[in-house]
């Protein structure tokens, strides 16, 4: 095959991450200049267009006629009317009037069940169907906001727990929540896993510790059932170790749909006192476990995992899929670290704000999601999120998740140590309530590492060696 043509090439190569940062700030700016909208009996939603022939206002009618009752002009009043979709207001950015955003409000009347209930899986199918993003005339467009009046938002469960009730349960307090991923993702019996799991239960440390998503609960050679029979045995084992801390054990449960109840209840029944599941995979999972568990006197902490998520960031956007999870059950839910280079993980920039706003601001009385930040953090940038947390939403909202940062360090020998990994991550957290770094700079791992080799921090030193490749 020949090369392709630069603009061709050029077309190709264009970064959507930056191209999301400008989108993201103008939609920004034109929302803080509008009014906010009566939301008594209607959910807003705010779209961001870019249209072949028509106005974001237009585009906006469109949808409102596509995704609700499909009348032009339904009788003044009437049922058909209360069921149809109405455009608020629109902004154009440009003067083809081509690209913009458009406020479009989705009646409850049509959202709304028999027994009053509301859910996000109806939302997103009304918000978010083929009349918005299979229209070939939105050359682009994104979902980029909801709102909801508190008496709608108050519909939904939310969280059993959250971030105050999951310390409250294990009796965490203001202590820094860590947690820790079971290494090996998959490929071991239960027997192995059940070494793994008191190997991190017995260190208070951790407030938490989950199954890899890769490990998959029908596995033939690890079934949920046996393997969690073990592993709980395993947790309970080692127990007088935690000096009086409980510890939040989260087996992985995403199935197919028929299959994820069963799963549920063979947690339940095993006494588990979490559950993890990729819920973008299967819709309505989240509300489905928290309805199912609602009525239990301890029910299992959900883990709303949002691997998956990045394939439909584009065009709805992160934090409206998260303040959805949130609403229907999420007790906690990944966002990214902050870190010195370039992430490994989305979100960042104001995607990342917006999304860690939407799982701690005030929301009608539901408890802030615990954000779990994971992704790439290690001891090199505990104290860059530390001091973050400090700044923002307080570190009793978060948990610091590390997998291979604690059972990817190697000892002398070169053998796997997570007791070594575990330790660096307390010598760093020293550090930092030692105040001995006032902020993270760009040289912040090399500081730090020569801050250990000089106060005999010998696993912090070990750790920083291998994650980063340092001398």
């Amino acid at each position: 095959m020949k090369l392709l043509d630069s603009d061709i090439l050029n077309t190709m190569k264009l970064n959507l991450d930056a191209r999301e940062q400008v989108i993201r700030k103008a939609i920004r700016e034109a929302l803080s200049e509008l009014s906010p909208p009566d939301l008594s009996d209607q959910i807003v939603v705010t779209y961001w267009a870019h249209a072949a022939h028509l106005s974001p206002a237009q585009v906006g009618r469109e949808i409102s006629y596509h995704m609700t009752s499909g009348a032009r002009n339904p009788p003044e009043g009437s049922l058909l009317d209360q069921c149809t979709g109405r455009i608020l207001d629109s902004v154009d950015f440009d003067d083809t009037g081509r690209i913009g955003i458009v406020r479009v409000g989705f009646p409850l009347k049509m959202l709304r069940r028999e027994d009053g209930g509301l859910y996000s899986t109806d939302i997103l199918h009304i918000t978010a169907g083929e009349g918005v993003f299979g229209l070939v005339e939105n050359i682009d467009i994104k979902l980029c906001h909801i709102a909801m009046s508190d008496d709608t938002l108050r519909l939904f469960p939310g969280p059993a727990y959250g971030a105050p009730g999951v310390r409250a349960l294990t009796g965490f307090g203001d202590r820094v929540a860590f947690g820790t991923i079971l290494k090996p993702c998959t490929g071991i019996t239960p027997d192995e896993e059940a070494d793994i799991v008191a190997e991190a239960a017995a260190n208070p440390l951790f407030m938490f510790v989950k199954e890899d998503e890769n490990h998959l609960p029908s596995a033939a050679f690890a079934p949920l059932r046996e393997r969690l029979r073990l592993s709980l045995e395993a947790v309970r084992r080692v127990s007088d170790q935690r000096g009086g801390l409980g510890l939040i054990f989260a087996p992985h449960i995403t199935s197919p749909p028929q299959h994820i109840a069963d799963c549920v209840r063979i947690c339940v029944d095993a006494g588990a006192n979490g559950v993890m599941f990729s819920e973008l995979f299967a819709g309505g999972i989240t509300r489905m476990v928290r309805d199912m568990t609602r009525d239990l006197p301890c029910p299992p902490a959900i883990y709303a995992h949002n691997g998956g998520i990045s394939a439909r960031t584009r065009h709805i956007w992160r934090e409206v899929l998260d303040l959805l999870c949130r609403l229907d059950g999420a007790d906690f839910r990944q966002t990214a670290p902050v870190t010195s280079s370039e992430p490994l993980l989305r979100p960042f920039g104001l995607e990342w704000k917006n999304c860690e706003d939407a799982l701690s601001m005030p929301l009608a009385g539901h408890p802030p999601t615990m954000m779990a930040r994971a992704g790439g953090l290690d001891q090199g940038n505990i104290i860059a999120n530390l001091l973050d947390v400090e700044r923002g939403a307080g570190a009793a909202n978060y948990l610091f998740l590390a997998g291979s940062a604690i059972n990817g360090i190697k000892d002398s020998n070169g053998h796997y140590d997570p007791a070594l990994g575990a330790e660096a991550m307390l010598q760093a957290l020293r550090v930092y309530r030692d105040g001995v770094f006032a902020e993270a700079t760009e040289d912040h791992v090399n500081q730090l590492k020569a801050y250990a080799d000089a106060n005999g921090l010998t696993a912090l030193s070990a750790a920083l060696r291998q994650r980063y490749a340092l001398p």
